[in-house]
């Protein structure tokens, strides 16, 4: 298994700034409980509570994500957020196509493979966001709608170093739904994503980059999933808008 697991909470666009001060009130108190060796925690806020979630995580081992960014420095594009300028607030972490990002606001293979190149050149870590619908599931397309996702969201990247990429598979089927992947669902997805990534950059920089699994997770099923050797930690949604839920989720025992 690689280390470390990582557990990224996505509040999407929830919490404003006095949710998030009640929310890291409750989190960081607890927090402080946790065994974190090897793991990672980060939380993704909405724009609007970034800047203020900084100065509430400061010196807690929490880091912070934000949930999209530009593919432009700065510039003419009204409602857009750059690498740069989440860069100045202290993230390290950005969601990339995130599938409520392509099938609710359109967001094409192109589009993202140039915010993931912006991102990832601003010294940021991209989380690129892969995964198929029920349908495309159904008809047996998901490694072929995985595989373009991939490769063509890391397609502007010239060179890719180790570390310096998460992956994170999210079935489009299970987000929100409460139906969540089985761990051998995901770990076979998982295990093709991996196998790609040893095919176009080596097994080093493959074995290096985290892959992380979103859809439902709760704290009822983490157990199960980062028992499987390709799973590399989740991308938590809904359960990690309750501090509570999420601490459970981030203190799963670690299988060695």
């Amino acid at each position: 298994m690689r280390k470390p697991l990582f557990f990224i909470g996505n509040w999407k666009m929830n919490h404003g700034i006095a949710e998030t001060k009640s929310y890291f009130e409750r989190f960081l108190a607890e927090l402080g409980k946790v065994d974190l060796n090897g793991k990672v925690v980060a939380i993704a806020p909405p724009f609007t509570s970034l800047a203020f979630a900084r100065k509430l995580t400061e010196g807690s081992p929490v880091k912070l994500c934000a949930q999209n960014a530009c593919f432009a420095e700065k510039g003419a594009y009204t409602g857009e957020v750059s690498p740069l300028m989440l860069k100045e607030l202290g993230v390290e972490y950005v969601i990339l196509g995130h599938s409520e990002r392509r099938h609710i606001f359109g967001e094409t293979n192109e589009l993202i493979k140039k915010r993931v190149k912006s991102v990832y050149e601003a010294s940021l870590i991209p989380i690129l966001c892969v995964g198929e619908t029920l349908e495309e599931r159904r008809l047996g397309n998901t490694f072929l709608v995985v595989s373009e996702q991939l490769k063509e969201g890391i397609s502007e990247l010239d060179t890719l170093e180790a570390g310096r990429l998460i992956i994170a598979y999210e079935p489009v089927w299970a987000i929100g739904t409460g139906v969540n992947a089985t761990p051998e669902q995901a770990e076979e997805v998982h295990s093709f994503l991996r196998d790609l990534l040893d095919k176009m950059y080596g097994n080093t920089v493959a074995e290096a980059i985290p892959i992380l699994y979103g859809g439902s997770v709760t704290p009822e099923n983490i157990a199960d999933l980062i028992k499987m050797p390709n799973v590399d930690g989740v991308l938590v949604g809904g359960a990690s808008l309750d501090p509570e839920k999420f601490l459970r989720i981030v203190n799963v025992s670690i299988q060695s």
